[in-house]
């Protein structure tokens, strides 16, 4: 195992984190205030397991409920300054604290007349409606960052300012009351889908991943995939790729991620010779695949069940190939850079037991029977009830993995605090649909972005792939700096809509869910993808890189990303979607072997090193073999045969010019 002299204490991670990602950002409090939070957020994860185990309450009480502890919380343990005092608590918080529990408590106090109201709002519910939006902008730039928050009051001032705006922009406009009415006070603003799902199926997973981590699982992944990939050739690359899928399942943020697994990583690939800028682009690259993992994806999948309307099962099973390919893209890059560079595996003493490391794998049970549940078709609520309790009784297998009473109590604390920054993005992205309804933006949007690539485009498919590169550029820019729920949210309300307009405009047949999945993915690398590359820049807190040049290699690592999307588009057999069992297994060899080939061109290194020409060759194949269409998988496949035939007689003939060279000089 790597030496721990190399490695980033507590204290370095965490500064890190409170660098990169707003969510870690939090106070540090003693005596009073602490136990306040302690307790709210005790209060907090008590609450939803309650109405997860019997019941949710209505749908506005159970959604101001959640909304209420998370904006309580978040203002007592976020500054309004990212430096501001992290001892205690400003005295204008306390006020926003009470203020968050008048407001979101009207609608459990005041129900049965809110439910019976017929009409305008009251100025008084003016006031509560119009305070509710403010608290909610100003938790969620604290908790989440400002990107969202800047959407979000964009998409309100277009509310309000429609009748003023350019061309297809304008609309009716609403007044202030109708917009505040329909912000909070219906179900398609702030109260709206994304906040009942974090209030329903998200708190819950969060609170299962919580209780995992109390097992030691993270520390275990890192041991498993020491154990099993550390010898390898680039044995720390490998270890950081597998280690970082595996708490990508349990993890909601790609910058966490990074921190976390790669304060164990990085050192590890440095020290073996790794160059910095590449070190922290393979644990990047990683890490934000987690947030593409199934079985959970960064809690994105379960939103997808609303906003896609298709089961979670079909959601999990089209994200698997996807998932597959992006892993061994980097997996193979960081393979043959490598060999490239002539780096070996990790040494055997550094290596963990494999039999001490299979002792504890129980702790992979959890998430295989949540797995299990779900196909068998549970509620997800009590599928994630089930996983928190499969959780506690298999740490009772072994005394270090034991959950006892405070480990118990850390877990529903650090679960409902991991939960605030997804309750204040849910709330927010709230608006940001609720505009969109309300005002038939999405559709505008879609419309343009369609009529766009028509008068660029020559033909019927280019107009289609232009389409696509729109919204991809559109998901990106959309996606930078906002974490995974909210950014899915906003993408799939944004840009979402201009490839199901192509389904009307082309007369294509584009499975809705290949278009939730095309935007989903373009978010995600949004946090590897310069200017703004969160994942990669808190990389080079660890590694000591460049900003820039680690997000571009971690760009060039995650290539899958960038090019499966157009793939499960174009055939969306990718996704399992109208395919079969045979169907699947060529579609993956092709796909992999392609994988191989692109990997090779981006690289540059094969059996020997390529130049430019033969590296352009390479990546052409690759594409041909990962399309999933008869001809160009069978010549891909002919091609790819020609070229690594070649490329090994030209390394053979090599080693014995090599070799026949000693002998001469000997």
């Amino acid at each position: 195992m790597s030496d721990s002299k190399d490695q980033l204490t507590e204290k370095q991670q965490e500064e890190l984190l409170q660098k990169y990602d707003s969510e870690s950002n939090t106070r540090k409090l003693a005596g009073t205030a602490a136990a306040i939070v302690f307790i709210g957020l005790l209060a907090f994860s008590l609450f939803q397991l309650y109405t997860g185990a019997f019941g949710q309450y209505t749908a506005y009480i159970q959604r101001t409920v959640h909304l209420g502890f998370a904006l309580s919380l978040i203002f007592l343990l976020f500054p309004a300054r990212k430096k501001g005092n992290k001892k205690k608590v400003a005295w204008y918080d306390y006020l926003l604290v009470l203020l968050s529990i008048i407001v979101c408590g009207y609608w459990p106090v005041f129900y049965e007349t809110l439910v019976q109201q017929i009409g305008s709002i009251t100025q008084v519910q003016m006031f509560i409606g119009g305070a509710a939006i403010l608290l909610v902008l100003e938790a969620t730039r604290r908790a989440v960052g400002l990107p969202i928050t800047i959407i979000a009051i964009i998409f309100l001032v277009y509310a309000l300012f429609g009748p003023y705006m350019p061309g297809m922009l304008a609309h009716r406009g609403l007044s202030l009351q109708q917009l505040i009415d329909s912000m909070f006070f219906t179900t398609q603003g702030i109260l709206g889908t994304p906040l009942q799902v974090s209030s329903t199926y998200i708190f819950l997973f969060l609170l299962f991943g919580a209780f995992l981590v109390q097992t030691g699982v993270g520390n275990y992944f890192n041991d498993l995939a020491i154990s099993l990939a550390g010898r390898r050739t680039g044995g720390p690359a490998k270890v950081a790729i597998f280690s970082s899928a595996l708490n990508g399942t349990i993890s909601g943020s790609s910058v966490a991620n990074t921190v976390t697994t790669g304060s164990y990583t990085i050192p590890m690939m440095k020290k073996l010779g790794y160059k910095p800028n590449f070190a922290g682009a393979v644990e990047a690259a990683s890490s934000t695949g987690g947030q593409i993992m199934p079985p959970i994806m960064g809690a994105a999948a379960f939103l997808m069940i609303e906003f896609a309307g298709v089961g979670y099962w079909e959601i999990a099973k089209a994200a698997t190939i996807p998932a597959i390919l992006y892993f061994s893209g980097i997996w193979i890059m960081t393979h043959l850079e490598a060999k490239r560079t002539g780096l070996h595996g990790l040494p055997k003493d550094q290596i963990p037991p494999k039999k001490e490391v299979f002792k504890k794998i129980h702790l992979l049970l959890p998430i295989i029977a949540i797995v299990w549940l779900l196909f068998k078709g549970f509620s997800i609520e009590r599928t994630a009830l089930l996983g928190i309790g499969i959780t506690i009784l298999v740490s009772m297998f072994r005394k270090d993995t034991r959950i006892n009473l405070s480990k118990f109590i850390t877990a529903l604390t650090s679960g409902a605090r991991t939960a605030l920054g997804v309750a204040a993005a849910t709330a927010c992205a709230g608006i940001i649909v609720g505009v969109v309804t309300k005002t038939g933006l999405g559709l505008k949007l879609g419309n343009s972005l369609v009529s766009m690539a028509g008068s660029l485009a020559s033909s019927a498919d280019m107009q289609l792939l232009l389409t696509l590169f729109f919204t991809m550029v559109a998901s990106i820019i959309l996606g930078m700096g906002s974490p995974t729920t909210a950014n899915y949210i906003i993408t799939s309300t944004i840009a979402l809509p201009a490839i199901l307009a192509l389904n009307d405009q082309l007369e294509v047949a584009i499975p809705v869910l290949a278009g939730h999945m095309f935007v989903f993915y373009f978010g995600i690398v949004a946090d590897i993808t310069p200017p703004v590359a969160l994942a990669a820049f808190a990389a080079t807190g660890i590694s000591g890189g460049e900003p820039i040049r680690t997000g571009v290699n971690a760009a060039k690592l995650a290539v899958a990303a960038f090019i499966i999307p157009y793939m499960f588009v174009l055939q969306p057999q990718l996704l399992m979607i109208d395919t079969t069992v045979l169907s699947i297994i060529w579609i993956l060899f092709t796909a992999i072997t392609g994988m191989i080939a692109i990997g090779a061109g981006l690289i540059g290194f094969w059996y020997l090193k390529l130049n430019w020409l033969v590296r352009i060759i390479s990546v052409v194949v690759g594409l041909m073999l990962i399309y999933p269409e008869g001809n160009t998988d069978i010549y891909g496949l002919i091609a790819f045969i020609i070229m690594i035939a070649v490329q090994f007689m030209m390394n053979r003939s090599q080693g014995q010019t090599e070799l026949m060279q000693q002998a001469s000089e000997q």
